[in-house]
Order: C-alpha cells, then sequence, then structure tokens
C-alpha cells in the first residue's frame, strides 16, 4: 500500500493483519538508519509481519521512511537525519487511526527508537517498544514527556550493544516513571540470532494471552497456483 504525508511524499507501506480474526493489537515498526542499510524489511520487522498476524493476532504495520528503499519497493524524498521523517511518523499513526486498527504500539528499532521517542507521543498511541534504543537524536525533553504521558515505554537491550547496554539503559530511562527496561543476554545491536527472544518479548506486552509465542504454525498453509 502506499502512505501519504502530510508533506505530500509517497512511502512505501504494508499491513499484515490476522486472516480469519480481527488483531488484538497493533503493531507499527519504525526501522533502523536507512543509511545503514535499515528498512521496513530488515530482519525483525520482516519476520514480525510473517508471524505475529498468524501466531499472535497482532497486525504489523510496516513501512520506508522517506528516501528509504527495500525489496517492497523506494519511498518518495530523501533521508532527512530525523526531521522531515516527523511527517512519516505520523502518517502512521493517522493511518492506524483512519482504518480503525486497535490498540496501537509503536515498535522502533535503533534510529526508529529515536523517532518513536521524537515523534510518537500521540493520543492515539497506547504505548511504545524501544529495541537497541542509541540515543542519538532523543533526549531527556523527550523522555520527560513520556513519562508525563503516563504511556508504558519498554526498552528491549541487548547485553552487547554497541551503543547503550543494559546497566546504562536503565539509568537514561529512570527518569520515565512508566518505563521498563529488559536486557537480553548474548544480544546484540542488530539482532541477528535473537529474532524469537525479541518476538516473545513483543508478544508479552502486545497480546499476554498469546504469551509465550508459539515456535510452529499449527493451521492450514494455503499455497499460491504457480503462474504460467
Amino acid at each position: 500500500m502506499t502512505l501519504t504525508t502530510a508533506d505530500g511524499l509517497d512511502l512505501v507501506a504494508e499491513l499484515a493483519s490476522p486472516v480469519d480474526v480481527d488483531p488484538v493489537a497493533t503493531m507499527i515498526c519504525l526501522h533502523p538508519l536507512p543509511t545503514q542499510g535499515g528498512m521496513m524489511d530488515s530482519q525483525l520487522f520482516r519476520k514480525a509481519a510473517y508471524r505475529l498476524p498468524a501466531l499472535a493476532d497482532v497486525a504489523v504495520f510496516r513501512f520506508n521512511t522517506r528516501g528509504t528503499s527495500s525489496v517492497q519497493g523506494t519511498s518518495d524524498g530523501a533521508f532527512d537525519g530525523g526531521r522531515g521523517e516527523r511527517f512519516d511518523v505520523a502518517a502512521a499513526i493517522e493511518y492506524a487511526e483512519f482504518a480503525e486498527l486497535p490498540n496501537v504500539w509503536l515498535v522502533g528499532w535503533s534510529f526508529g527508537t529515536d523517532l518513536v521517542l521524537m515523534y510518537g507521543n500521540d493520543p492515539g498511541v497506547a504505548g511504545a517498544i524501544l529495541l537497541s534504543p542509541p540515543f542519538r537524536l532523543a533526549g531527556e525533553a523527550h523522555l520527560r514527556a513520556w513519562s508525563e504521558s503516563g504511556k508504558p515505554l519498554v526498552a528491549i537491550v541487548p547485553e552487547y550493544d554497541d551503543y547503550l547496554r543494559p546497566a546504562a539503559a536503565r539509568e537514561r530511562f529512570a527518569v520515565v516513571t512508566t518505563a521498563e527496561v529488559t536486557g537480553v543476554p548474548d544480544g546484540k545491536h542488530l539482532w541477528v540470532g535473537q529474532a524469537e527472544t525479541v518476538l516473545d518479548l513483543i508478544t508479552a506486552r502486545l497480546n499476554p494471552d498469546a504469551w509465550p509465542l508459539d515456535q510452529e504454525w499449527h493451521g492450514e498453509m494455503t499455497l499460491a497456483a504457480p503462474q504460467i
């Protein structure tokens, strides 16, 4: 699908939803830094879109921020260092409201966590999950605003992160009364080999009834007919 921003850009986007039931929650994905290869198809978010609608009844909304490319396509515009991206975040939240998607959570990863902290504290958002937050752009004022909102803010921090490790993260998030910091043993910034752990932690927050996340699909598989 196409997501149109207030400043007139068309962004490449996709909504993955449960097939036979209404979703119980919605996950809006904000991807890592596009100048370092981050995109809507980055491995954690791609796996979330493939798995969580079926295994956890969670709708997963992904999009490429301005100027970002992936196998899904390239969004209009150019990377703006976290400034113009405020319109991208707003467009995603507005779409979720227009589509009447339930219980909307923002899930940012690396650069995406800065976008969440700076622009995601919106009335239409129930809470946020931060994966590997580096705090390149967001600051204490953004944390205090989240604290004042009373909304849950969950930081999932790898033990061997390149930017912010669990002990330092707990100090940084202490200003947010509703914050929770979960350290992941042996984890690294890109979460290689840790997708199942991260998706399980996300499920615990978005749909506790589906936690722990099943590691196998027990339903029917329908394969598309081959194109001739």
